[in-house]
């Protein structure tokens, strides 16, 4: 079981992230791909948006396959170490890939569009379900950026940028002193929210799939310009800043569509804050 031990609590206080933690053994890793590519293939053309929409957005919420990582007691585990006992799901995402593909991520702290002031009170675990080397175009960090806090962002719309926006950082990043989060299939890292990040081309002849958890504590800060859901998946909740939400068993249910839409269409507002006219980029609706 990976609890953090002192010294990767501290390398984590220290850098803003850690890798690798071993979670999932490789065939566990291999499983969950499989069921992911089988709700690819099995949905390719009879949901209202495209499947990868619905990977890629609340995940967890439109279907319950990535809900067996994030309840796993070895990702929690880990993830206590961090943010303590109390824990909160906010959003689950299949970031994903394809093989020999130029689709990077630019430099950007995740916590600039979330509506939760750049809180400390957050941690995302990314897990690899294939093989996230340099060359597959694995995460690269900036260690000790995390101490900054937010940095003005630029949205670029990229036809090349996996972010919904394109944003990136729009002061210089200095890549010589990033370091690359080279993952094996079941291996997690964890970074902070405003932590400089990216990721380059996947030039490997293999997809590279990684589930990204984004875990809070039920005080993390809301902007309070709308509605904002949670998922419970260790602890309390002494704080009712965000509506509990239970997620449904199965895979794209008239049910579990119908959460989507809500949870997704209100938390819009936030997430699409500063753009004119194009929530949609956010909504269940028309993503």
């Amino acid at each position: 079981m990976p609890h953090l031990t002192d010294a990767q609590r501290a390398a984590y206080e220290q850098d803003g992230f850690l890798c690798p933690v071993d979670v999932l053994t490789p065939e566990e890793a291999a499983e969950n791909r499989a069921l992911v590519e089988g709700l690819e293939r099995d949905h390719a053309d009879s949901l209202a948006q495209p499947v990868g929409a619905y990977l890629r957005v609340a995940s967890h919420i439109a279907t319950d396959v990535p809900l067996r990582v994030a309840r796993d007691e070895r990702v929690l585990d880990a993830v206590e170490g961090i943010l303590g006992p109390d824990l909160m799901l906010w959003s689950c995402e299949y970031f994903i890939k394809e093989a020999q593909t130029d689709k990077i991520v630019s430099w950007h702290q995740d916590l600039t569009y979330w509506g939760m002031e750049g809180s400390d009170h957050e941690v995302t675990a990314w897990v690899a379900l294939s093989d996230a080397s340099a060359a597959a175009g694995c995460m690269k960090f900036v260690p000790g950026s995390h101490r900054q806090q937010l940095v003005p962002h630029t949205d670029t719309f990229s036809e090349d940028n996996l972010l919904s926006r394109g944003q990136e950082i729009a002061v210089e990043v200095d890549e010589a002193n990033a370091v690359a989060a080279a993952l094996k299939p079941g291996q997690m890292s964890l970074h902070h929210g405003r932590l400089f990040h990216a990721s380059g081309p996947n030039t490997t002849p293999d997809r590279r799939i990684g589930l990204v958890l984004r875990f809070i504590r039920p005080d993390t800060p809301s902007d309070g310009s709308g509605k904002d859901f949670g998922v419970m998946m260790r602890g309390i909740d002494r704080h009712g800043i965000r509506s509990n939400v239970a997620p449904l068993a199965g895979d794209f249910t008239p049910a579990q569509m119908a959460m989507y839409d809500e949870v997704t269409g209100t938390q819009a507002e936030v997430l699409a804050h500063g753009l004119d006219g194009t929530d949609a980029l956010y909504s269940g609706a028309a993503r």
